[in-house]
This record gives C-alpha cells, structure tokens and sequence, in this order.
C-alpha cells in the first residue's frame, strides 16, 4: 500500500504492507503526495513539491526493495492541496492522464444564449 503523509511537517510518500500494516517505508526524500501504483506492482508514482512526476522501481518479496526516485516530466497541477492525485498511471505506466492547469490567462469572454430554442426557429 502506498501513502501520503505530513506527520513530519512535510508531505512525504509512504509504502506499507497490507492489511497487516507493518514494514513501513518513506519513499520520497524531498517531499511527494499522490501516490500511484503502476498496475504490475513494479513501479511507484508520485508528485513531487517541484512539479515532477517521479517514478520509482520496485521489486517485492519478503521485504519491499525500492530505487531511487527518478523523475519523468514536468507539469503544473491544476489540483491545488492535492488531496487527490492530480494524476493516474496507465496499466503499463507508459502514460499519465492529468488534471493540469492548461491556461489560466482569462482569454476571451464567455457568451452565453438564453431561450436559444426559439433563435433557431427564427
């Protein structure tokens, strides 16, 4: 099972066994939240304070080995707190669906019609 937690001042990423919860593990050295599991078991994603999707590997057994966290991309979330991955990982973690902030400029006005039913019948 993997985690975010702030119990040391800082959101960092957790993994665990499960359901025992034992073999408690931090994962991410600078901080992370939305941790997401490749569908294989064998890699971990997270979203780190520096806007990077980072990727670490993972093998288990009769303890969790993990790399190094390495990191894939860039991307502005668009999911502010982030209590909520602002991410998913596809089964084979070779593409990652995201909720980013695409344009936050205002751009044009929103027009808006009203009753449009009876402008078309015109």
């Amino acid at each position: 099972m993997a985690s975010a937690s702030d119990e040391s001042g800082a959101y960092e990423v957790y993994t665990q066994s499960f359901p025992s919860g034992g073999g408690r593990r931090q994962i991410s050295p600078n901080g992370g939240m939305g941790p997401q599991w490749r569908r294989d078991g064998t890699e971990l994603f997270y979203y780190a304070p520096d806007g990077k999707l980072m990727a670490v590997d993972v093998k288990s057994g009769t303890s969790l080995e993990a790399s190094a966290p390495r990191p894939l991309f860039e991307f502005r979330s668009g999911n502010g707190l982030m209590t909520v991955a602002p991410y998913t990982a596809t089964a084979n973690g070779q593409r990652f669906p995201i909720n980013r902030v695409v344009d936050d400029s205002g751009g044009e006005p929103l027009a808006m019609a009203i009753n449009w039913p009876a402008l078309v019948k015109r």
